[in-house]
């Protein structure tokens, strides 16, 4: 199975921890695991210009990083979220590329989808859960699982040995 990434968070930290055993699980069970940093990317937010479902036939209007996550909407069979919590929902960087998908309507391939989230504080998940379960149901995208640690239970070995446990049973 191919399997996308989308690592949200602008640093290497938590989230990263995550990323890392989802993708070392996936690799061991014979998956293949492209991780983009989006987080790091320069992704403009959705301009509601409708260029894409017109003359762009898909393509967005605006010439950004975006160029390089759509070949991953298109061809993966999978997509795995990644974001720490800072403020009740996943990063602004990976809202954006989230938003962005819009051009082409739904991920082409996907099947199915996980998110994984890291927070310094409980209880501050339910935002970013809430918009990744509605954005699935929408595109008729299976939910595999779902992954959250807040405080101490970031970077701890029982987290990651589950996400990497989840990861290598797909």
């Amino acid at each position: 199975m191919k399997i996308a990434v989308l690592n949200g968070s602008p640093r290497k930290g938590n989230t990263a921890a995550m990323v890392d055993a989802f993708a070392e699980g996936a690799k061991e069970a014979g998956h293949e695991v492209e991780i983009l940093h989006v987080g790091k990317m320069k992704i403009g937010g959705c301009l509601g210009c409708e260029y894409c479902h017109g003359k762009g036939e898909g393509k967005c209007v605006q010439k950004d990083d975006m160029e390089k996550v759509m070949p991953a909407y298109l061809e993966a069979d999978m997509i795995v979220y990644a974001s720490p919590v800072y403020y009740f929902d996943v990063t602004a960087q990976l809202s954006a590329a989230m938003q962005r998908v819009y051009a082409i309507g739904k991920p082409a391939a996907a099947k199915k989808a996980a998110l994984l989230l890291s927070s310094g504080s409980a209880g501050t998940h339910s935002g970013a859960i809430t918009t990744y379960k509605d954005m699935l149901g929408y595109m008729g995208i299976e939910d595999a699982g779902i992954f959250t640690a807040a405080g101490d239970e970031n970077k701890s070995e029982a987290k990651l040995a589950e996400i990497r446990a989840f990861a290598k049973a797909l």
